[in-house]
């Protein structure tokens, strides 16, 4: 009996379920028994969903409603393991405890000997003690508010889940405005790293993914105000989507962008250290780390990190100018673009950093961008391999399978369009 449409989502999604949840009951922020296998069976899954997605221009409510249901309890399983023991969501409960208790999270080292009282239980294993905070001032206060309200490593994970269920219901809201099917809905929400990253590990990125959809459906209803102050506070949580101001160019007033610029400003007040604006580690990271980074390792050898940072800075603006200029209508494509290139271009790409991509994926053009956010799920090798005594290096391999599917893929996808140009000319001849 030959399966539908809709019987066939059935079917990934049950697949999904089932690999996600074997994956929850191995997944740990340590790496032991690392589950991969389990983790790229959902990824292979969720690719052949997203061909269903593209074949059919619209599936019943029922399929949608369904398949959102599956996405939750996989969600759950994830919610319900423990954090691992260097987690980065460690690092977010002790920025949000120093401010509570009067600190500046970019100057107290949380190895310092003289804050040693100052740990809890949950901070006291956290990653890079020997470090500052890094994070920008709009992630410092969204860990300040959860860790007000309840002081814990699970209280963050339940916020990040909530802010991920709050994109949901945005793009349910977005899709019938730009003429999508509910359905595309799934390319978001069935994605894997949304289990591992979001509320497995648990990530700040969420947040501002969240914040930088708010904006998205602002722009898409001409909410200027709204529209800038929400990206502004976006960019507040990480810098990544700076890159994406020049979309705004006459699309937003002139009024409501000094408003944002005012907001983002007054952001650093709580946290300005002798009247200078703190970076915290941000220098050393810039300097120091390096994961799955191909270009910028490459260009290490000629060139000074900082330079380099600035250069991948620049290339997503250059795109997305290019995207300003090119289309008149708004694209989720325009704001995908842009932070993929600049993300190829980084000192580090891990898989999380992804996250930011995952709401604006639902066309041919983005094809290479969606098969990256699968490709990069082998990267999770490196942290089994620390477990077993290996340099935190990510084997060169797992990088030529990572970004050769994506260059295979943006081939595919070139080569059509080449062909799809050329048909019309050569019939006429």
């Amino acid at each position: 009996m030959k399966l539908t449409r809709s019987h066939r989502i059935y079917l990934l999604g049950v697949i999904m379920l089932v690999a996600l949840t074997i994956c929850s009951h191995k997944f740990s922020g340590d790496g032991e028994a690392f589950p991969l296998i389990p983790l790229l069976v959902a990824g292979a899954a969720y690719l052949l969903a997203i061909r269903e997605f593209f074949c059919t221009s619209n599936f019943p409510k029922r399929v949608v409603v369904i398949s959102l249901v599956l996405a939750a309890l996989w969600h759950v399983a994830f919610l319900a393991i423990p954090t691992g023991s260097d987690d980065d969501i460690r690092r977010y409960v002790w920025d949000g405890r120093m401010q509570r208790l009067g600190y500046n999270p970019y100057v107290v080292v949380p190895g310092d000997p003289a804050f040693a009282a100052l740990h809890t239980a949950e901070t006291r294993p956290l990653n890079n003690p020997e470090l500052p905070s890094l994070y920008p001032p709009g992630a410092q206060l969204f860990f300040r508010a959860v860790t007000a309200i309840h002081e814990s490593v699970f209280a963050m994970r339940v916020a990040f889940a909530i802010c991920d269920l709050a994109i949901v219901f945005l793009l349910l809201d977005l899709l019938p405005r730009t003429g999508q099917g509910a359905h595309w809905v799934l390319a978001y929400a069935w994605h894997p790293l949304l289990a591992t990253e979001v509320v497995g590990s648990g990530h700040i990125d969420i947040f501002g993914v969240l914040l930088l959809v708010v904006s998205f459906a602002a722009l898409i209803r001409r909410w200027q105000a709204i529209a800038a102050v929400a990206a502004a506070l976006a960019i507040a949580v990480k810098f990544l989507p700076i890159v994406l101001l020049p979309l705004y160019w006459r699309r937003v007033r002139m009024r409501d962008a000094l408003l944002a610029a005012t907001v983002f400003a007054m952001l650093y007040v709580p946290f300005l250290n002798h009247g200078r604006i703190p970076t915290g580690s941000l220098g050393t990271y810039i300097q120091g780390f390096g994961f799955n980074d191909p270009v910028f390792e490459t260009l290490r050898q000629v060139a000074a990190p900082q330079l380099l940072v600035g250069l991948a800075v620049s290339i997503g603006v250059v795109v997305a100018i290019w995207f300003r200029t090119r289309l008149r209508r708004w694209s989720e494509d325009a704001f995908a673009w842009p932070m993929a290139a600049s993300l190829l271009c980084a000192p580090v790409v891990f898989p999380w950093y992804l996250l930011w991509l995952l709401p604006f994926v639902r066309s041919v053009s983005t094809l290479p961008i969606i098969i990256w956010t699968v490709s990069v799920i082998p990267t999770y090798m490196v942290w089994h391999l620390r477990t077993l005594g290996r340099p935190f290096v990510l084997p060169r391999w797992i990088m030529v399978l990572e970004y050769g599917a994506v260059a295979m893929t943006a081939g595919i996808v070139l080569l059509r369009r080449i062909a799809r140009w050329s048909a019309p000319q050569s019939s006429t001849e």
